[in-house]
């Protein structure tokens, strides 16, 4: 199998880890060579951050590429545009439609930039745009955005449901196991 590549960009905070190692779990078990990069950018809350997913019969390197993503999956609108030059022709985004400022916004040097969605469709990307905040809340948590991803992005890869679901049980602490379940399946039935 030619090997894919996927991207989780977002914002430091927001679980983008738990997402990639959930990623990398469920794809080994499937029986793919993978490679998960560790965290780029700043790990803190509020920084850009970027981990690379590959798999594949052999992967040789965790990282990806500008124009070799297969996917990316992004916890935060503006940093689904600013990875896109990243994104293979072809290529799917799944992204949340939160907004969260970047430092130039928050200090008044900058403006949050408008219609990100019709923007990135326009220059000819598929874009699958979801309201993951509001689906984490509703799971019981705003920090379950990313299982709500990871449910959305499940749509977009021929694994069973059980597959999933075994990787939520090994990488996710007992006490959030049903709240992230439900975010889970809240993204992928959205």
């Amino acid at each position: 199998m030619e090997t894919k590549n996927i991207m989780i960009v977002g914002v430091g905070g927001q679980g983008s880890l738990l997402a990639s190692k959930l990623l990398g779990k469920m794809l080994l078990e499937e029986g793919y060579d993978v490679k998960v990069s560790e965290v780029h950018g700043m790990s803190q809350r509020g920084g850009s951050v970027v981990t690379y997913v590959r798999y594949g019969d052999k992967v040789y390197s965790p990282i990806i590429d500008k124009g070799e993503a297969d996917f990316i999956v992004s916890f935060e609108l503006l940093e689904a545009a600013r990875w896109m030059e990243y994104l293979k022709p072809g290529g799917q985004i799944v992204t949340s439609t939160q907004q969260i400022d970047p430092m130039p916004v928050v200090t008044g040097a900058a403006a949050y930039p408008e219609d990100l969605v019709a923007k990135m469709k326009a220059s000819g990307a598929k874009v699958d745009a979801l309201d993951c905040l509001a689906l984490a809340k509703e799971a019981g948590s705003s920090k379950a955005v990313n299982l709500v991803l990871m449910g959305r992005l499940s749509h977009y890869f021929g694994m069973a449901d059980e597959v999933w679901q075994k990787a939520i049980e090994t990488s996710v602490p007992a006490k959030f196991l049903e709240l992230n379940k439900k975010a889970f399946e809240l993204g992928k039935n959205a």
